[in-house]
């Protein structure tokens, strides 16, 4: 009895040695190749522009917000209770649920979500995180984040938000771009 327990411990033994790591082989086999493609789009600078965000005509009444994409970005246009107009980004997090559904107030917009409030001129939160529903549970989960607050005006029948509109392709600028080789390499050079 104990000699086959001997003979199954041994039996098990020799069998995880030969998923031992020994010298590794890749660095006998690799070689160092100097890339002079690359698959990454180029980033350019900001670029701040006033776009066209919504006609006049749907601009809410004071005390609500809606939703636009501009530049590329989703923004919400709120209307503060004294009538004056704000721009920020259009989803709250931590959910990143429309902005546009809070409830806006003289100063902050309402997360209809979590009820977590946000100054409408600094994107700050302002009082709790995160106080309502199970925000209690998420807000111990996520730390406080604030909004982006963009500058807005008046021109012609448009209410126009000042927003980087190379924003996108920076973005994007971040993922690879072209046709790979068969082994996954961009130059056709070998492992």
């Amino acid at each position: 009895m104990k000699f086959a327990t001997l003979l199954v411990a041994l039996a098990c033994a020799m069998g995880v040695s030969a998923f031992a790591p020994t010298a590794p082989l890749r660095a006998l086999t690799t070689r160092s190749v100097e890339s002079k493609v690359t698959m990454m789009a180029a980033k350019t600078g900001a670029k701040l522009k006033y776009v066209n965000a919504i006609p006049l005509s749907d601009l809410p009444k004071p005390g609500s917000a809606v939703g636009a994409v501009v530049g590329g970005l989703d923004v919400c246009i709120a209307v503060g209770t004294d009538g004056l107009i704000y721009a920020l980004g259009g989803k709250a997090p931590p959910t990143g649920t429309p902005l546009k559904d809070g409830k806006v107030g003289k100063n902050t917009i309402k997360d209809a979500q979590y009820g977590t409030e946000f100054n409408l001129e600094t994107g700050a939160v302002e009082g709790k995180w995160c106080p309502g529903g199970i925000g209690f549970i998420v807000g111990k989960l996520v730390a406080p984040e604030g909004v982006p607050t963009y500058r807005v005006k008046k021109s012609g029948a448009f209410i126009q938000v000042e927003v980087d509109v190379a924003y996108k392709k920076n973005y994007e600028s971040n993922y690879w771009r072209g046709i790979l080789d068969a082994q996954g390499k961009t130059d056709g050079g070998y492992y």
